[in-house]
């Protein structure tokens, strides 16, 4: 991995973009009832469905239910959009999800509220960087975790979520295969110390997950004994050893149901707080707490990006056809190939 892609450089980069993206863009959270009467409308008019994913506002989540489309991950997003028969989708997230929902669904078109929103992981792992350094590693698969590019899956053997992560490199291990992991080091390293698989790992980070901090959730703990550290596995090791679950956005939310605790200290996006809520109305939900070197309010338990998704730029979305996604055919078809095979390999 070249020195413009450490970790000091990345922070750099990332907070760079970012500024940039909301020079471009003003930003609103506007839930008055016009617009929402104006969306159902449009989505009516155009034959669209809103898919939404679990980090955006409440707002959005909201509406996405009362439509007719869902919330959830970014593979469940793309599977719901690919089985709707709507000729239109519009995704409130991030750009990798939109591509994803592309790269399963060609036929149909793919709207963002902003195509500024994007990951961290996916702008920290370029592909011109990526495939060099898989160059270097010709005998190892390539898995790639779905926060990445239309061009970065389409260099992969696998795309993985972090629901599925865990299994299929158990199954490249029972297989005897080496791997390379991209793009999330904490999530990779979580999995390799689980697996004992033979990876070797980008050095890349969700700047959201990467600011939580294991002392301060023990000193939050110590507050709520009895509550339960839900943690995602984007976090660093520290934070993941005291977690009493680990997994996904859907795994943890299923968690929030079935276990007894009526406290949860979580350690993900605070987005995922409307559908646990909505779940679990009588349960407590606290954010687990971000602090130390290099912190940021920018990142403190919210995605900055995701903040850039509002009902103001989903209405522009729907009216003018602005933020659609457009994918070369050659980069969708090579990117189909890793996301069907997981996609088989769930089934």
């Amino acid at each position: 991995m070249s020195e413009l892609f450490n970790k000091a450089a990345l922070r750099d980069t990332v907070q760079k973009y970012l500024s940039e993206a909301e020079k471009s863009l003003e930003i609103k959270s506007i839930d008055n009832e016009e617009i929402r009467t104006e969306i159902k409308f449009l989505l009516k008019q155009k034959n669209a469905v809103l898919v939404a994913h679990y980090y955006t506002e409440d707002a959005i989540q909201e509406l996405a239910e009362e439509t007719g489309g869902v919330i959830a991950d970014s593979l469940e997003m793309a599977r719901f959009g690919a089985n709707h028969d709507a000729e239109t989708l519009v995704v409130a997230g991030v750009k990798f999800m939109g591509e994803t929902a592309k790269i399963l669904s060609p036929e149909k078109t793919i709207l963002m509220p902003t195509l500024e929103a994007t990951c961290s992981l996916d702008i920290g792992c370029p592909i011109d960087e990526f495939s060099a350094f898989c160059d270097q590693y010709p005998e190892r698969k390539v898995v790639v975790y779905a926060n990445t590019s239309a061009a970065v899956k389409a260099r992969a053997d696998w795309v993985v979520t972090s629901s599925i992560a865990l299994d299929v490199v158990e199954h490249l291990v029972e297989q005897g295969e080496k791997i390379i992991w991209a793009p999330d080091q904490h999530l990779g390293g979580y999995i390799q110390r689980e697996t004992g698989a033979d990876m070797i790992l980008w050095d890349g980070a969700c700047i959201v997950h990467e600011e939580f901090k294991a002392k301060g959730i023990l000193d939050l703990k110590t507050v709520y004994p009895n509550a339960a550290i839900l943690v995602h596995p984007e976090s660093p090791e520290s934070v993941v050893e005291i977690a009493d679950v680990v997994g996904s956005t859907s795994q943890l939310l299923n968690a929030t149901k079935n276990m007894p605790n009526e406290t949860f200290i979580v350690a993900t996006d605070r987005g995922i707080f409307y559908k646990m809520k909505q779940a679990s109305p009588k349960k407590r939900f606290i954010e687990a707490p971000t602090a130390g070197s290099g912190a940021s309010c920018r990142s403190c338990a919210h995605c900055p990006w995701m903040a850039l998704n509002s009902l103001e730029m989903l209405r522009n979305a729907l009216r003018d056809g602005s933020g659609e996604i457009h994918i070369p055919e050659e980069t969708r078809l090579k990117a189909l190939i890793p996301l069907q095979r997981m996609l088989n390999f769930q089934r």
